[in-house]
């Protein structure tokens, strides 16, 4: 049974770093695009960044260009998204999703998706 689970997610006070870990099980990561979203209380559900198969990052939240970075290490089966600079504005679950073809804006297009896992930014 495919599966992802995001960990990593926590309270954090502003101006602070996390990284989140989205892992996979029994499926391989190498063949597939990994997207991260996230969803605000009251929001809709949004992309942050995709890293595709190759490496290619796309970015589509204006918002975390310069704090945010993905990378991906098949070995271990697992993509991240280092979070720096964090505000609090960038409280939300956080989710990620994978795509065998390529990266995509809409959360519902993925093949796959993980439970999500809370970050929280206050003083």
């Amino acid at each position: 049974q495919p599966q992802l689970v995001e960990s990593g997610g926590g309270l954090v006070q502003p101006g602070g770093s996390l990284r989140l870990s989205c892992a996979a099980s029994g499926f391989t990561l190498d063949y597939y695009s990994i997207g991260w979203f996230r969803q605000a209380p009251g929001k809709e559900r949004e992309g942050v960044l995709c890293i595709n198969r190759i490496g290619g990052r796309t970015n589509y939240a204006d918002s975390v260009s310069g704090r945010f970075t993905i990378s991906r290490d098949n070995a271990k089966n697992t993509v991240y998204l280092q979070m720096n600079s964090l505000k609090p504005e960038d409280t939300a679950v956080y989710y990620c999703a994978a795509d065998v073809m390529r990266c995509r804006r809409l959360w519902g297009d993925y093949d796959y998706w993980g439970q999500g896992t809370q970050v929280t930014v206050s003083s």
